[in-house]
């Protein structure tokens, strides 16, 4: 929530719900008196609550103000004044209001149902999750708990989980609601069982034909999934029903790239900015429109739409590159695997009953997924996909090591003599994930875990597998930052809101690689993304005997690989490999001049140039 500074207890809250600062966000809620002295208040609030039932807001709003003025914790006024404002589109009030709802009684279902579909609804996923789970624990027999759940583990790339609530909402319900079997639909799609999520999506219309998201839902399926005539002919369905409706001129635009009908979907564009009153585009029309420019040799206006784009992204989200807290974790790290210390510290022993994981390692979009695809086409090894886990460890460490201390400093608990078998905890609760997941085949001997970022880890991942294979694809820097300006993604504490800080943050991560490295025995193989597009077949077998597999031609063709791939990278592994991304940098060189001080270190250590 981005509010005002409260300048004043005693002047009007900056947030704007119409109280004093001292009873809104500079509320002491320690001060507050008990209960039962503002008993008297209760008839204030019956009136307040039975005049916003009857339409007459401006007394239910005066009426709560009076209330929360002397009895600011007062539940019944703080729910009506929530809506008022929610309904006047005052979401900083609103989510304010909320907040103080949700922080004084924390079993409110139906308040903490609303502060999760709000902190969906502007991108606070992880926040968002927090409360959803609460909600499940409040109400486990409430469908609409699972339902917040279902839709929060989806957007927060866990579908596996998000399915499991899905299906209970379905168990709970006893229905088939047709949006529940469409949000499910789509769930299974983004685990790539594409016919099943079919299957649903023609049940969902077959009930209810006429649900925009339901459509629009399914034409990104069709696309996705490379059935370009089965997209078009929904789209042209839904334009019949909305002409000229946002999400369909975006999803036609994406489809038509798709099938390399550029000068038709800049088209397309334009005409979804026609629609808007000052002409403009939203970020992910903008990220669409730069890829087509670029596409077509345009590369100047192709910047520029990128460029308004990560601005637009800033000033919606509020999120930028969390500095402070990349620079002091990378140092903590840095700190911590030291060879004196990790000479004594245990490793996990290497389980033989289950697959194990070959983690690819790499900053966004520098090659990660066209190496996962490529090694998922050998029938030996599944895709993992991008796999949160190491991440979500860093978090339970401290409660599962029984440690006062954070990460990483919470592993000194493994000298203690009842932690000593710390790591084997922490290796079997990563595997009983992936086994939950789902994504295990009984012929798979590994699976890959691809998750962006996760080098950052890379002394936590080799105490917890110490002979799984490390593969770190390298990338001209360079052409890293222009995959970072021209793509939307999260990963690295929004390092890629800005160049500068994305280019910050890489050469961060890329000093502390170079540190663990330095300091303990990795099982580490870098593989350069150019080497994989000069020689393709020289390259895979390398990886494929640096892991200890067979070579399989099938990982030549990895375009065949029917899996979906669940990144911004889906329709270009469906490609044969390309050339055209290999120093894609020069496009932009001039664009990327402030950048270059940066990253120029890193770049020649790297043993790359810049032409």
């Amino acid at each position: 929530m981005n509010a005002p500074l409260i300048q004043s207890p005693l002047q009007p809250c900056p947030c704007g719900s119409g109280l004093r600062a001292a009873r809104c966000c500079a509320l002491n809620v320690a001060a507050l008196p008990p209960a039962e002295s503002t008993r008297h208040l209760v008839p204030l609030v019956e009136r307040a609550i039975q005049a916003h039932r009857q339409g007459a807001s401006d007394v239910a709003e005066r009426l709560c103000l009076d209330v929360l003025e002397l009895a600011p914790d007062r539940p019944g006024a703080l729910s009506v004044l929530f809506q008022i404002r929610k309904d006047q589109g005052n979401h900083i009030a609103a989510e304010a209001l909320l907040r103080r709802i949700v922080g004084l009684d924390p079993n409110n279902f139906q308040a903490t149902n609303e502060l999760v579909l709000l902190l969906m609804a502007k991108g606070a996923i992880p926040e968002a999750e927090i409360h959803a789970r609460n909600a499940v624990r409040i109400a486990p027999q409430v469908p609409q708990a699972h339902n917040l759940m279902g839709m929060i583990m989806t957007e927060a790339q866990r579908p596996q989980i998000g399915e499991f609530h899905y299906r209970k909402v379905i168990e709970l319900s006893g229905t088939r609601d047709p949006i529940l079997l469409a949000n499910l639909a789509w769930n299974l799609k983004n685990q790539g069982r594409m016919e099943e999520a079919r299957d649903l999506y023609k049940e969902s219309v077959a009930a209810a034909p006429e649900i925009r998201q339901t459509l629009l839902g399914w034409a990104r399926l069709e696309e996705a999934d490379r059935k370009f005539d089965a997209a078009t002919d929904l789209l042209d369905r839904m334009d019949q029903l909305w002409p000229n409706d946002p999400g369909v001129l975006l999803t036609r635009a994406v489809l038509l790239g798709r099938m390399k009908r550029t000068d038709e979907a800049l088209a397309v564009l334009d005409r979804l900015a026609a629609l808007d009153s000052e002409g403009r585009l939203g970020p992910n029309e903008l990220a669409e429109k730069g890829r087509l420019l670029d596409q077509m040799g345009r590369y100047d206006e192709a910047f520029a739409a990128f460029e308004e784009g990560k601005r637009l992204v800033r000033d919606l989200s509020g999120n930028v590159y969390l500095d402070e807290v990349a620079a002091n974790l990378v140092e903590r790290l840095g700190g911590f695997f030291i060879a004196g210390r990790l000479a004594t510290l245990p490793r996990a022993t290497v389980r033989t009953d289950v697959a194990q994981p070959i983690f690819v390692l790499g900053f966004p979009r520098s090659g990660t997924t066209l190496v996962e695809q490529t090694l998922s086409a050998h029938p030996k090894i599944v895709a993992g996909d991008e796999l949160p886990l190491i991440n979500d460890i860093t978090n339970l460490m401290p409660r599962m090591l029984n440690s006062p201390l954070g990460y990483p400093e919470a592993l000194a608990e493994l000298w203690m003599g009842d932690q000593h078998e710390g790591l084997d905890n922490l290796r079997d609760y990563y595997l009983q994930k992936v086994r939950q997941m789902g994504i295990l085949t009984p012929e798979a001997a590994w699976f890959t875990d691809k998750m962006p970022l996760n080098e950052m880890h890379l002394g936590l991942i080799a105490l917890l597998f110490p002979q799984s294979p490390l593969v770190h694809v390298i990338r001209h820097p360079l052409d890293v930052m222009v995959s970072a300006i021209s793509n939307h993604f999260t990963h690295g504490l929004f390092c890629a809101s800005a160049l500068e800080t994305a280019a910050t943050h890489y050469v961060r991560i890329m000093a502390l690689v170079q540190k663990y490295r330095a300091e303990m025995a990795l099982r580490y193989l870098p593989v350069r993304y150019e080497d994989m597009v000069e020689d393709q077949e020289a390259t895979v077998r390398s990886i494929l005997d640096f892991i200890g597999l067979p070579f399989d031609g099938a990982c030549l063709a990895f375009h065949e690989n029917q899996r979906y791939a669940r990144t911004a990278s889906y329709a270009q592994v469906t490609e044969k490999l390309y050339d055209r991304s290999r120093f894609r940098y020069r496009n932009y060189r001039r664009h990327l001049e402030p950048v270059i001080p940066i990253l120029q270190p890193m770049i020649e250590r790297l043993g790359y140039t810049i032409d």
